[in-house]
């Protein structure tokens, strides 16, 4: 990932926009929620607008593992200040609870991502996060995983997971009770060349800004205002077990497999297809490979038969180079997406982001303006939009 000016990008900013702005903000995921919430607690109007039910896309199929251990210097600070919100939320946010559990990355023999660990691990802990390389036979003495095929391993101990669907549902009540207009069941449109104009259920309404944040349709929302942005979704996979789990979050780096505690017993996941997705028309149900090998590598890794509960797929969405679009796109036009499925992870931060950066546009403020709320390395204006490019698994150790 792209370094940028971190400390200055995710830091809560006094940054104020014009008295009362009227904002829309479009999408009921994690980011839209978080960012319309945070928008109205900095004076905004705001009118969260949503064509389903709050968590009914990509938030509500997502995994909900949690870690703010990145290499990069702007993925660490945007993680720090994600994870520092989660904690908050789950002491103030009635219906949300984030449950701290270790982290642990495995690699096996003969995986020459084994060679980028340590300093991969090296670089975690210069942005003072706890992070360790592991023997494999240490881990295997702490917690119940197979070890003697690892050729490496490391544990974060600050991360934890959560159930993205609460957080959804739990901040989303919070705002309507402070003041946020939400509006589920709603066709909306971008309306082009009109700046800050959408068309809801066929009726033109304009506001003083637009945020898009709906995720696998940001590419063809934006499209149909006359936008382009580089952003495909692909589609990933994850199962729920009735057995009893009570080890670490694990990510099998090899496998390509990862897996946490869940209510019903684990949830596990990764099933990535590195092609583009139809958002209106993907299969939403889990596959039978994906149920076998994920099986096959929870016997191997964890000594956990799984019976499974259901296994779903969900959307994810990626950008050429790897890094979110963050920022305006357009007059008064805002957009979130891009996350290669770290989206509900970094939401609380996304939100504040977008909120702060919002406010600080309309005020006249530049992406590259020195303290602004925005990240210039996810500034969409780095692309053309009309780029090609194959899509990456996004949990991978390279990509950490």
């Amino acid at each position: 990932m792209t370094d940028s000016n971190p400390s200055d990008a995710v830091e809560p900013s006094d940054a104020v926009g014009p008295a009362d702005p009227s904002v829309a903000v479009v999408g009921g995921g994690a980011v839209g929620v978080t960012a319309a919430h945070d928008l109205a607690a900095r004076g905004a109007t705001v009118t969260l607008l949503e064509r389903d039910d709050l968590a009914s896309g990509a938030s509500g199929r997502a995994a909900g593992v949690l870690y703010d251990a990145y290499a990069e210097d702007v993925d660490a600070a945007v993680g720090a200040r994600a994870m520092e919100r989660f904690r908050a939320f789950d002491r103030t946010l009635s219906g949300f609870a984030f449950t701290p559990c270790p982290y642990v990355i495995a690699v096996r023999e003969g995986d020459e991502d084994a060679e980028a660990v340590p300093e991969m691990v090296d670089r975690m802990r210069g942005h003072g996060r706890e992070v360790a390389v592991v023997d494999p036979e240490e881990l295997g003495e702490r917690f119940p995983l197979r070890t003697d095929d690892l050729a490496i391993a490391a544990v974060g101990e600050g991360a934890g997971w959560a159930d993205p669907g609460s957080y959804v549902v739990a901040l989303g009540e919070r705002a309507a009770r402070e003041g946020v207009t939400v509006e589920t069941n709603a066709e909306v449109e971008l309306v082009a060349d009109a700046g800050a104009t959408l068309r809801v259920d066929g009726a033109e309404r304009e506001f003083d800004a637009v945020v898009v944040a709906v995720g696998a349709h940001t590419e063809r929302f934006l499209e149909d205002g006359g936008i382009a942005v580089p952003v495909k979704p692909y589609r990933v996979q994850a199962l729920t077990s009735r057995v009893a789990y009570d080890g670490p979050m694990t990510y099998d780096a090899t496998a390509g497999v990862y897996f946490r505690p869940h209510p019903t017993g684990l949830l596990a996941g990764d099933g990535t297809e590195p092609f583009e997705a139809d958002p209106d028309a993907y299969d939403r149900e889990g596959d039978d490979w994906f149920v076998e090998n994920v099986s096959g590598t929870l016997r191997e890794r964890a000594d956990h038969d799984p019976e499974v509960e259901r296994a779903w797929a969900g959307l994810c969405t990626a950008t050429p180079d790897g890094d979110p679009i963050l920022g305006p796109v357009g007059e008064g036009v805002f957009v979130a997406a891009g996350w290669q499925g770290h989206g509900f992870m970094r939401a609380p931060a996304t939100g504040e982001i977008l909120a702060e950066g919002v406010l600080a546009s309309l005020s006249g403020a530049s992406v590259d303006d020195p303290g602004s709320p925005w990240i210039e390395a996810f500034d969409p204006n780095r692309f053309e939009g009309d780029e090609t490019f194959e899509i990456e698994e996004g949990m991978s150790v390279s990509n950490r």
